[in-house]
């Protein structure tokens, strides 16, 4: 994959963040929503007016153009959850170390637990500087799409850069 691409990723993503952030503000936290990061912008699930969504990215990108780069970290990231599935792993793998696993169960469930509260702060930096850029000055939003999927709905955010 090359840099370009890697960019577009990284800059796509910071935008999901901070819309679903604006948009968390809205219309509050009772609307379930998930939101996936592509090369050519990211899509927003949930039942969400298009018009909060269209409100939201603009405003989100804006926010991040003005160097708001808060808003390119999100405590709801899926990022948040791999790191502190690594950092557990590991901890335990460690605390269990070679021959009297059993006994020490304990010893890697507090491993586990310490490893967790750790990988807060840890996936947050992770973010902020391999998973996301908040450096959009380039980004446009080229368009939005919703398609409903049976029952649910999806919002596709398109960006472009210059």
């Amino acid at each position: 994959m090359n840099g370009n691409l890697i960019t577009a990723l990284r800059q796509n993503h910071a935008l999901e963040h901070a819309t679903v952030s604006l948009l968390t503000r809205k219309v509050g936290l009772n609307v379930r929503m998930v939101g996936r990061t592509t090369i050519d912008g990211f899509y927003i699930y949930g039942n969400v007016p298009t018009e909060a969504i269209q409100e939201a990215a603009a405003e989100g990108l804006a926010c991040l153009q003005r160097g708001e780069s808060e808003l390119a970290v999100s405590p709801f990231c899926g990022t948040n959850i791999v790191v502190a599935g690594m950092m557990a792993g590991i901890a335990s793998l460690i605390a269990l170390g070679g021959k009297d696993r059993r006994g020490r169960l304990p010893l890697a469930i507090l491993a586990a637990t310490w490893a967790i509260i750790a990988s807060q702060p840890v996936g947050r930096a992770v973010q902020r500087y391999l998973t996301t850029s908040s450096s959009l000055s380039d980004v446009t939003i080229k368009r939005i799409t919703r398609r409903s999927v049976g029952t649910r709905i999806l919002h596709k955010i398109e960006t472009a850069r210059e």
